[in-house]
């Protein structure tokens, strides 16, 4: 599940024209990135949804095979990232399935992470894995961090008031059956990652790479200058 459709506030006023999924970093649109990547892991289906300068996401994604696009229209009502999953139930399936915001953006280390994002899911202990970074390393992250985690594996909220070692990468597997008696309309998918943290089944694995966080005009500036030292 692939999040494409929201407004892009922070990225104005780039996105008053052009949706944020299709602004460039490294000579590419970001959801080329993410596309591509998914596609390397050897996924088959992409679902993404749409609102905001629909069109252009649609056309833009027309041509492509590699993972085959299925796209969730919410063009007369923004749902949000868990009305968005809802919405989308008979599309996903039963099984569980990649989360993937548009600004999820990192330099590889030497090993895929979304490969090491799949080896790492455990149904039988886990509802919800997420990709995490280290927030001190991490670029264009201007909050204190979202989560902290234990020696195994499970995270727990940020306390107030203090930073937290580590950020949300935007990329994740969840258990669909958590949105089954969820309404329909919109509503957010933070609360759902607390509740399985609060029972002890919201895992993290530490990304391997540098995570960029494209949010902003001149974080793309700032990402830009870390994929060409990348790659030298």
């Amino acid at each position: 599940m692939v999040f494409a459709a929201g407004l892009g506030m922070r990225m104005r006023p780039l996105t008053e024209t052009v949706p944020k999924p299709l602004i460039k970093v490294g000579g590419k649109p970001m959801i080329d990135h993410l596309l591509d990547r998914f596609a390397a892991a050897g996924l088959g289906t992409a679902i993404v949804n749409v609102h905001h300068l629909a069109d252009r996401i649609e056309a833009h994604l027309a041509g492509r095979s590699a993972p085959r696009i299925v796209i969730s229209d919410e063009r007369d009502r923004l749902l949000d990232q868990g009305g968005a999953i809802k919405k989308a139930l008979p599309l996903l399936g039963d099984a569980p399935f990649f989360l993937c915001n548009t600004d999820a953006f990192w330099v590889e280390g030497a090993k895929p992470n979304l490969e090491r994002l799949a080896a790492a899911w455990n149904p039988e202990e886990m509802d919800v894995l997420l990709l995490v970074a280290a927030t001190a390393t991490s670029s264009g992250v201007d909050w204190p961090g979202d989560f902290v985690m234990d020696g195994f594996g499970r995270l727990a909220k940020r306390e107030e008031r203090r930073v937290a070692p580590f950020v949300y990468t935007g990329v994740g597997i969840i258990k669909p059956e958590l949105f089954a008696d969820a309404p329909d309309g919109p509503f957010r998918l933070l609360p759902y990652f607390l509740n399985a943290a609060e029972h002890g089944r919201l895992h993290g694995l530490r990304l391997d790479g540098i995570w960029l966080h494209v949010g902003t005009p001149q974080a793309i500036d700032d990402a830009e200058r870390l994929i060409a030292r990348s790659v030298l």
